[in-house]
């Protein structure tokens, strides 16, 4: 059966929302099911919503982080929002090592911001 999480568009962006929490060949799936994406509509930017998820392992956080890696590669960064409470402070107190080479806000709306923001960075830079 295919995996059914939808990867919409809006802008330059891709939003990648978990509306509950995925099996590791499921994260995997939707792994390739983002990068494939990000190359076929060249996006600038992804969003990955985890509003809903109560709960992170530490295979969901290191797949987050490779995710972040990969997109960067292709040209798209990574903002992860609605992180909740407990999931950060989980994370922190299990001693999770991630690199976090993606930024996070607090909801959907911060985040596409902070992508805008990062895109008129990147044309003043090179212009």
């Amino acid at each position: 059966m295919a995996l059914q999480i939808p990867i919409l568009k809006i802008e330059e962006f891709l939003i990648v929302s978990f509306q509950t929490e995925l099996s590791d060949r499921e994260i995997e799936e939707l792994r390739e099911s983002i990068l494939e994406k990000i190359k076929e509509q060249s996006a600038r930017g992804l969003i990955i919503d985890i509003t809903a998820l109560g709960v992170i392992d530490s295979f969901l956080a290191r797949s987050l982080s490779s995710i972040a890696s990969m997109a960067n590669l292709l040209g798209a960064k990574t903002v992860v929002v609605g992180m909740q409470p407990a999931v950060a402070l989980t994370l922190v107190e299990l001693g999770l090592r991630i690199r976090w080479n993606l930024a996070t806000a607090l909801n959907l709306e911060k985040g596409l911001a902070l992508l805008r923001k990062n895109l008129r960075e990147e044309v003043t830079s090179l212009g």
